[in-house]
Formats: C-alpha cells, structure tokens, sequence
C-alpha cells in the first residue's frame, strides 16, 4: 500500500489521482504549487521508476503543466524534481508570474509559507479538477480539504 511521506501530507491537500500520481496542492497561496507524487513507495529519483512509470509520470507532467500554463495565465512554469528535503519522489509545478514575491529567484526558502484561505482553496481545487476532469479522479470524500 502507498504511503505518503508525512512532510509533503502535512504540506499539501489531495486535489485528486491521476493513474500514477497524487496530484496535491501546497498550502502556500503566494503561488499556485502544486506537486506530482508518483504512487510508489521506496522511490527518490525518476530513473528509479521501473520505464512504463517513467513514460506515465512525464505524461502525467505534461498535462498538468499545460493546464496550469494556462488556467493561471503563466509568465513561467517551474518544473523540478529536487528532493533534498523531502527524499520521496515529488515534482513540484509551479506556476510563476514577473509579480510574484521571488521573481525571478527561485521560491526555495524564501518566504515562509502563507496559508490559503478556505474559498481561495476550494476556487483553485474547483478550476484544476474542472480542467483535468478527464484524467483526475477526484478524493472520494473531502476530508482533506479542511485543513
């Protein structure tokens, strides 16, 4: 059975599945993050990934990438797999604008994390599950929404 790392359940809420990955949020309304964990338990890197999961995660990517380059109007996408302090494999996606915060550094511990407001949350989860409604299975309760 899949196990979460307790670092990243703390830090981001469930959006959905897609067959591979989690797809979650972090819980940082500076930026739409949000990050990709591969449903596999003992894994931190990508080559570890046996090929048929490698092929999926990056199809996974992709589609995610896409949608949240253009359902938040990008500048730029970061997309990176870095695991330093978190070692189970994650992708963080996240969307990045000339006016945010850090532009054009990158995000890493820079500010401390700003919580999302209950209806700013439930907009964004709304909007993303919307748009990947065709490859995202959606929490089965929303438990993890109420944080």
């Amino acid at each position: 059975m899949f196990e979460l790392n307790p670092v990243l359940g703390r830090d981001s809420i469930l959006v959905g599945h897609f067959s591979l990955c989690q797809l979650r949020i972090i819980n940082d309304a500076q930026f739409p993050w949000f990050i990709l964990v591969p449903q596999r338990n003992d894994i931190s890197e990508i080559y570890q990934l046996v090929e048929e999961d490698r092929q999926q995660l990056l199809l996974e990517s992709c589609v995610l990438a896409e949608v949240l380059h253009d359902a938040f109007s990008a500048t730029k996408l970061n997309v990176a797999a870095l695991g330093n302090q978190v070692p189970q494999l994650h992708v963080h996606h996240i969307v990045r604008y000339k006016t945010d915060p850090c532009w054009p550094d990158p995000i890493w511990g820079k500010n401390k994390a700003v919580p999302y407001a209950q209806a700013e949350l439930a907009e964004i989860l709304q909007k993303v599950q919307a748009l990947l409604s065709d490859e995202l299975t959606l929490p089965s309760d929303g438990a993890e929404l109420y944080y």
